[in-house]
């Protein structure tokens, strides 16, 4: 497990100290939570619960498949 050292000015350390007290996380905890949220690569859970929430948006089949031609282009 690697270690990192961070250097905060007074006012930010005690605003660090304060939440990860709030959150019943050491701030060593606290900081590495908030690394991972950061870094990770999916979508929280949160948002891919609102999948289909629209029922109004079309689906990614009816916006491929258009019904209506094309213009054609004009000649340069």
């Amino acid at each position: 497990m690697g270690q990192v050292t961070i250097y905060l000015d007074d006012r930010l350390e005690t605003a660090m100290k304060h939440a990860a007290k709030a959150k019943q996380l050491s701030t060593s905890k606290w900081i590495a939570q908030l690394i991972a949220e950061r870094c990770r690569s999916e979508w929280p859970a949160s948002v891919r619960q609102l999948a289909g929430a629209w029922k109004d948006l079309p689906t990614a089949e009816q916006l491929r498949n258009p019904q209506e031609l094309d213009l054609p282009r004009e000649a340069l």
